[in-house]
């Protein structure tokens, strides 16, 4: 069962509400109802509102985003604060790394079977990222899962996803600090590391 509304950060309304499908999401997106200038995303099945930006937040996407687009193979691409899709949700997580090109997604957006790698970079929401947003990461069956925290300092790389746990979750979870080098892991291989004080402020 979800905890997104009940234990969640933004609680349960006062008055009885409804989740809403992935296909009832995207129809209110077709009729105008929501657009992509209201700051919401489908959280398995709850419509909540985005996290708001600091200047530490949007720096250290665009930084690693340059970093990590340098280094993929051929057949990989780097989509910033873009939605992807799962069975529930339709989160936008702020780096993804996708199979295919520029072009890939200019019909749908990309789903589990795409993805390489999902970033979010928290500064306000490292609890949220690591709990609400993995146990979705996870459910998806996403390979490789980092949370940059901005807060201790230290990137949080998560890995093998256990959809069947109750909630889901990574098995996996390594810290990765400055003087650390954190690997690139696409499809089961090391295509990359960084130096985690190159992907920090």
């Amino acid at each position: 069962m979800s905890t997104l509304g009940t234990t969640g950060p933004f609680g349960m309304p006062p008055l009885p509400v409804r989740r809403f499908s992935v296909a009832e999401y995207h129809r209110m997106i077709d009729i105008g109802l929501l657009t992509e200038n209201d700051p919401v995303e489908l959280l398995e099945g709850w419509i909540v509102p985005k996290m708001p930006h600091t200047p530490s937040h949007d720096g250290t996407i665009h930084r690693i985003a340059k970093r990590v687009g340098r280094r993929l193979p051929p057949g990989w691409d780097v989509r910033v604060q873009s939605a992807i899709t799962t069975s529930d949700s339709e989160p936008e997580p702020d780096i993804a790394v996708a199979r295919g090109d520029e072009t890939s997604y200019d019909v749908k957006h990309p789903g589990p079977a795409d993805i390489g790698m999902l970033i979010e970079v928290s500064a306000t929401s490292v609890a949220y990222d690591r709990t609400e947003k993995g146990q979705i990461y996870a459910r998806a069956n996403i390979a490789s899962y980092w949370v940059v925290n901005l807060v201790d300092h230290w990137i949080e790389a998560y890995s093998d996803p256990d959809r069947a746990a109750n909630p889901p979750a990574f098995k996996s979870r390594n810290d990765y600090r400055p003087g650390d080098q954190i690997p690139l892991v696409l499809d089961g291989q090391t295509v990359a590391t960084f130096p985690v004080s190159d992907l920090l402020p």
